[in-house]
């Protein structure tokens, strides 16, 4: 996967894109900003594997470079890992205890894949769609976590002084993403939320709620219902 010739030196990006909404909402903010994006997209044995499908739709869709990287967690250790477990609905949703859908290392181990990417390409940001507000109580999406990591960057990485880690949406609510999104032109009907992965989304897991609560807030319908 090589640049584009003709580009500014480090208007490359790295993007990692899940497939659901936020990272769809973050990739058009990366290309929003003028960055040539490559697009980061983890098989990584998840239970809601169609959001392997609709990542690719998405990078597609907006004309940008995406790359599957196949990673093994053989000892499991989520709901999204292991079938055998019952993905638990919450009936605070997402406030308390971390959820059992919770990946150990998921995030450190992506970012640490794609600064890598970054390095290799000359890429000058990383983007992440984590955002806080909304959260299902995982610590590897708090502001402090990406600040630890833009030190790790800093002090591990040859190129850390010229790569950025960019979290766009960190302080948004989902309606907030949303309307981002509408105003960018993001097509939400490729994306996919649900932790069961089904033909339809399920309605009730802790993905799917936040969702369908950020729809409603602004008076929407989730393009997938």
């Amino acid at each position: 996967m090589n640049n584009k010739k003709g580009l500014p030196a480090g208007r490359q990006a790295v993007v990692l894109l899940s497939g659901g909404l936020d990272s769809a909402v973050t990739l058009s903010l990366a290309k929003a900003a003028g960055y040539e994006c490559f697009c980061l997209v983890f098989d990584y044995g998840q239970r809601h594997r169609k959001e392997i499908a609709q990542a690719k739709k998405i990078a597609k869709a907006a004309k940008c470079q995406y790359q599957v990287l196949k990673i093994n967690f053989p000892w499991k250790g989520s709901a999204l890992l292991d079938n055998s477990k019952v993905i638990r609905v919450s009936a605070q949703h997402g406030i308390g205890k971390i959820p059992n859908t919770y990946v150990p290392g998921r995030n450190i181990i992506f970012l640490s894949f794609a600064l890598s990417f970054a390095e290799a390409i000359g890429a000058s940001a990383l983007y992440i769609g984590a955002h806080a507000q909304d959260y299902s109580g995982y610590p590897d999406c708090r502001p402090e976590f990406y600040r630890a990591f833009r030190k790790v960057i800093l002090t591990g990485a040859k190129a850390g002084k010229n790569i950025e880690i960019k979290t766009p949406l960190i302080n948004k609510t989902k309606a907030q993403i949303i309307k981002v999104g509408n105003a960018l032109g993001v097509n939400f009907k490729l994306t996919w939320s649900c932790y069961k992965g089904g033909e339809a989304p399920c309605g009730k897991c802790d993905s799917c709620y936040f969702r369908n609560k950020g729809f409603n807030d602004l008076g929407l319908i989730d393009p997938l219902l």
